[in-house]
């Protein structure tokens, strides 16, 4: 005769017959669950910020920012107070800084911080500092990431993740926390597309792009080590790669494909040349713009020029550094012909055709352009240029 199903589960426990109780057994299988979960040591929330901001914003309304009754207010948003869901989220809005209070509290009750972070009378400007704060300041291991990697472009998960663990996460929650980090600095503002790439940008900078007593500030784009626009008071030419492109309008093709290399290409290739990359709208300094632009041409370690579009500004500042006899690396998309004047330069040709001949060669134009940059750095007394070749005698200094 087959046995049935409940027997044989019996029979796998070990336990006799008699004492096995199916309700018994399931809360057994749930408590080592949570036994299991619980083994997983975390030196920040268990979720990202939004949600328990979400919860704070729903405190904040019912209760006019006063503290509220626990029950009354689960059984006002339709939740089971007593609910795994329930406690979690209080413990989440806890560890973030948000409540006073835990699941088991009769009160909960909000922040300043959160109340700053969810009042719609606060300024926009204030309310992201507080979100800021809570989501990111305020979580020891997500701060330090934070001043680790502001003003770079976003590191691969992997390097994320050993970072983590170097600032005493431990190992089995560091993809959780990199996950947990991503999703908090987009959502306050410090993870941002600019030049092409995703980058962790400063504090300033995301509160830069907020109104303030009702006007807009100026918008910024990030190309220093610290989210700032780089002055030229404040350049290390020394340190600085000038990148002569055509840049265009916001959203024209050559503003799109100026990020698109900028991000992809030459940022990426420079990571261990210790350089810092300034393109022409990455300047701020009143007065006039052509000065300040020959100043980074001419004093820059490095330049790298991108001939493609074949904009003539390009070609006019690409003329000076060729006079300059300084280090210089020229790229240009397989589309556009290299004019008969500086075609005797190693160019570095990139297919732009399609993102099927893109994609799989990016780390090969990462490598071509490192390779060129190098040569380039360690032979500044052999550069050679088409006005070299003809006047090889010429020297130009800027005194």
């Amino acid at each position: 005769m087959a046995k049935r199903p409940e027997t044989k589960a019996r029979e796998k426990t070990g336990i006799p017959q008699e004492k096995v109780d199916p309700v018994e057994a399931a809360n057994q299988k749930v408590a080592n669950e949570v036994a299991r979960r619980k083994r997983i040591v975390r030196n920040f929330p268990a979720a990202p910020v939004e949600e328990p901001l979400e919860f704070a914003k729903q405190i904040f309304e019912f209760g006019s920012g006063e503290p509220v009754r626990r029950l009354t207010f689960f059984d006002h948003i339709d939740r089971a107070p007593e609910s795994g869901g329930s406690r979690q989220l209080i413990t989440n809005a806890n560890k973030y800084g948000l409540i006073k209070g835990n699941y088991q509290s009769d009160l909960i009750e909000l922040t300043p911080d959160a109340i700053r972070a969810v009042d719609p009378q606060i300024a926009p400007r204030d309310q992201a500092r507080a979100r800021i704060k809570v989501a990111i300041e305020d979580i020891e291991v997500f701060s330090k990431l934070h001043e680790r990697f502001v003003g770079k472009t976003l590191p691969a998960r992997a390097a994320l993740i050993d970072a983590v663990v170097e600032l005493g996460s431990a190992r089995d929650a560091a993809e959780e926390a990199v996950d947990t980090f991503i999703v908090n600095l987009r959502f306050v503002g410090l993870l941002v597309t600019l030049s092409g790439a995703e980058r962790i940008v400063s504090k300033d900078h995301a509160l830069d792009q907020l109104p303030s007593s009702g006007n807009l500030a100026r918008p910024v784009i990030s190309l220093e080590s610290k989210g700032a626009i780089v002055t030229v008071e404040h350049a290390h030419y020394e340190t600085t790669c000038f990148y002569i492109t055509p840049i265009g309008a916001v959203d024209s093709d050559q503003r799109r494909h100026s990020d698109l290399f900028l991000g992809s290409f030459v940022e990426p290739a420079l990571q261990s040349f210790g350089l810092t990359v300034v393109r022409a709208d990455g300047i701020d300094k009143p007065g006039v713009i052509t000065k300040q632009i020959i100043e980074y041409i001419v004093k820059s370690r490095l330049v790298i020029v991108d001939l493609s579009f074949h904009n003539p500004n390009v070609f006019y500042e690409l003329a000076i550094r060729h006079m300059m006899r300084l280090p210089i690396v020229q790229l240009v998309r397989k589309s556009d012909p290299i004019p008969f004047d500086i075609n005797q330069m190693r160019t570095i040709v990139i297919d732009t055709t399609d993102i099927f001949t893109l994609v799989p060669k990016i780390a090969t134009y990462q490598t071509e352009i490192s390779s060129q940059v190098r040569r380039a750095l360690d032979n500044v007394d052999a550069v050679e240029t088409p006005i070299s070749t003809y006047f090889p005698g010429l020297r130009v200094t800027t005194g």
